[in-house]
């Protein structure tokens, strides 16, 4: 990956280009980072680049034309990057988009900032690392090469390490333990001296969940439970009687991309039961549908195989006081670790330990999409890649 710096200070990125993990990638070649000098393409004698400020305020821009001669002498196409505070805040997805660029040029501002026809016509992205003021663009540019580095293969020695960092899955990262295993009467958690993988990776999510749960909760709305489960989750959807063989499928077959371990299907009537089974005996779908006389005995069926009481969760049909929002339902879900299971069809309030709003499209007073729709949805927002 090729990344241009454009900054009036170049002197900032000397130390930190050759240091540590940045340095060693760009040492290796897995990282080429170069750095424009913003002077050499300033104005007459003086090499000027910035100017006061239109309006009267006393602050000082640096200009257009220097910036835009710095980047018309790069080769090639480039994706520029212009660290501001209006910027878009800067998330783990953005920097995972910002890795996939061959080249990346991050332009440095300073003073009052840049002019803005020059952020108007050149950069393709404004970006800021958080809500506050530095003096200069030269830190967020360190930072987005440090964190985007890390996403090139081979920068980091142990590749799983990456994937369990903070924000990577959406939770945050599991507390960490070095030696000495007691160090001032406080030891170190017993599983992760006993050698066990499998423990040790359990403990290891259920930390990161009590983490993500005690300190950031707003993050598991960007978070999948697919890999914080120790239990299944699993869909019970109420068909009408007559049964249409596309939407079952449909529904099935987002289950089994989702990971739900099985869609479960009440039918109280038996000749019409008999009938559902042969159709999915038809379709193939013996091994992930399973047919029950009543939500009671699919209830059970799910309690004797998780060893756990399932935890109902109600798809609401309408924005009642007693409906919650999907992000209260994940917090539910991770805080109690019973099995989930998620109810659709008509008149299922009752079959839930809680409701949830509907995915309700433009219609905010109730669920205007076909159920088909409503379970993929529900089983993206929930068990999606992150």
């Amino acid at each position: 990956m090729r990344i241009t710096v454009v900054t009036a200070f170049p002197q900032f990125f000397r130390s930190f280009l050759d240091t540590s993990i940045v340095g060693r990638a760009v040492e290796r070649g897995l990282l080429n980072v170069s750095v424009v000098d913003l002077r050499e393409y300033g104005e007459g004698d003086y090499r000027q680049i910035d100017d006061y400020s239109f309006g009267g305020n006393g602050g000082m821009v640096i200009m257009a034309e220097p910036l835009s001669r710095a980047l018309e002498d790069l080769d090639g196409p480039s994706f520029v990057v212009y660290p501001s505070p209006q910027g878009v805040t800067m998330t783990q997805e953005m920097v995972e988009s910002l890795s996939t660029k061959d080249h990346l040029v991050i332009v440095c501002g300073h003073y009052e900032g840049v002019d803005e026809r020059f952020v108007q016509s050149k950069v393709d992205m404004e970006l800021s690392i958080g809500d506050y003021v530095l003096t200069g663009g030269e830190l967020p540019a360190m930072v987005v090469i440090d964190s985007v580095s890390r996403l090139i293969p081979g920068v980091v020695g142990k590749g799983r390490a990456v994937v369990e960092d903070s924000f990577y899955r959406g939770m945050l990262d599991n507390p960490h333990f070095t030696r000495p295993a007691e160090w001032r009467g406080m030891e170190v958690p017993p599983v992760l001296l006993s050698g066990n993988d499998s423990e040790i990776d359990l403990w290891r999510r259920r930390e990161a969940v009590v983490r993500t749960l005690d300190r950031r909760a707003d993050l598991l709305c960007r978070a999948s439970l697919r890999n914080y489960l120790e239990v299944g989750y699993y869909v019970m959807w109420f068909p009408p009687d007559e049964l249409d063989p596309w939407t079952l499928r449909t529904i099935s077959l987002s289950c089994s991309s989702y990971g739900v371990s099985r869609l479960l299907i009440p039918v109280q009537d038996g000749e019409v039961r008999e009938g559902f089974r042969s159709l999915i005996s038809d379709l193939g779908l013996d091994a992930s549908v399973k047919l029950f006389p009543s939500a009671q005995k699919a209830s059970q069926w799910v309690l004797k195989k998780e060893k756990k009481q399932p935890f109902s969760i109600a798809i609401g049909k309408g924005q009642g006081e007693e409906n919650i929002s999907w992000l209260e339902v994940k917090r539910e879900i991770l805080s109690n670790s019973r099995p989930p299971m998620f109810v659709f069809g008509e008149n299922v309030a009752s079959e839930g330990d809680v409701t949830m709003r509907p995915v309700a499209g433009d219609d905010r007073d109730r669920s205007a999409l076909p159920v088909q729709n409503a379970v993929s949805v529900v089983l993206d927002r929930f068990f999606g890649w992150r």
